[in-house]
């Protein structure tokens, strides 16, 4: 298959396209960079440059490709708060994408996220998460997508946890560490009995490879490697890995010790993959994140 890949040299991206590369795929990564050009260049995909705003270039990237897989989001817009700029931007992508797949059959697969899923029992495919919650907004691209398997595109979600661990990680649990170092504390918010659950990046790659090439339309799929680890244990891990002690932060406190992460990390979310991984025969074989946390590489810059 030749797939274009948005967010192609992103965290997860970069993993995905040697995952297809190495399956026998051709990729079309989508670049807005000299430098995430010259990435895909090295990493063998041939590079199609353009934005998440150019919607036409877009179209025209998905309709030349025998499948699209959608990694891109406006990260920058989302951490300074203004996530409805950024959501209206995936949404905006994924409908062109649609445009230029209707009556296809081929592949649209996006990511999307965990978050806004009710706090209990381990969630599953079937549960909506709750739009109105921290980070929920991305539900709302989800639905676009999903409603795609109506106009023949084979379109299937990939709900991605809070943490997409691994070496390289920039993310959540890098600002953790950043924070811990900061206060000269680990935090947690209240009792840390809260979860979050994880996967490894090498893991979630092949995930998103599985289902471009099988997974059938109208397909959610979670990408979790574990149900949901407590955010105590996460805060304990980071402070073994800097020397210093974990504590509990106040719930009325959190703003002022996290920031922008304190609505996220203060989140419930509990979430099975068990019916990804029949549907799709994925089995997630890396290392979970406590152990990721343990092998201090979040912990080798300054």
């Amino acid at each position: 298959m030749r797939i274009f890949v948005t967010g192609a040299s992103g965290w997860i991206g970069s993993a995905v396209v040697p995952e297809l590369l190495e399956a026998g795929h051709e990729v079309v990564g989508l670049a807005r960079s000299d430098a995430s050009a010259c990435a895909l260049e090295a990493a063998g995909a041939e590079v199609h440059r353009g934005s998440l705003d150019d919607l036409d270039a877009l179209g025209g990237a998905a309709a030349a490709s025998d499948g699209v897989i959608h990694l891109a989001f406006k990260h920058e817009e989302a951490f300074s708060g203004d996530f409805a700029t950024a959501t209206d931007a995936d949404r905006h992508a994924i409908e062109a994408f649609g445009e230029a797949l209707a009556g296809s059959d081929r592949p649209l697969v996006i990511a999307s996220g965990l978050a806004g899923l009710q706090p209990g029992e381990a969630a599953t495919e079937d549960d909506v998460p709750d739009a109105a919650s921290p980070a929920g907004e991305r539900t709302h691209s989800e639905r676009a997508a999903l409603a795609l398997a109506d106009r023949g595109v084979r379109s299937s979600s990939v709900r991605l946890p809070p943490t997409v661990h691994g070496d390289g990680d920039n993310g959540f649990v890098a600002s953790l560490v950043g924070m811990a170092r900061e206060h000269g504390a680990s935090g947690y918010i209240g009792d840390g009995a809260n979860h979050w659950p994880a996967v490894h990046r090498l893991d979630a790659a092949r995930l998103f490879r599985l289902a471009v090439e099988g997974a059938p339309a109208g397909s959610v799929l979670h990408g979790v490697a574990e149900e949901g680890v407590p955010t105590r244990a996460i805060a304990e891990a980071i402070g073994r890995g800097l020397g210093l002690p974990a504590m509990s932060v106040a719930p009325d406190a959190a703003e002022e010790h996290f920031g922008w992460l304190a609505g996220l990390f203060g989140l419930d979310v509990q979430a099975s993959s068990a019916r990804t991984q029949e549907l799709l025969g994925w089995q997630p074989t890396h290392q979970g994140l406590v152990e990721d946390l343990d092998e201090g590489h979040y912990f080798s810059g300054s």
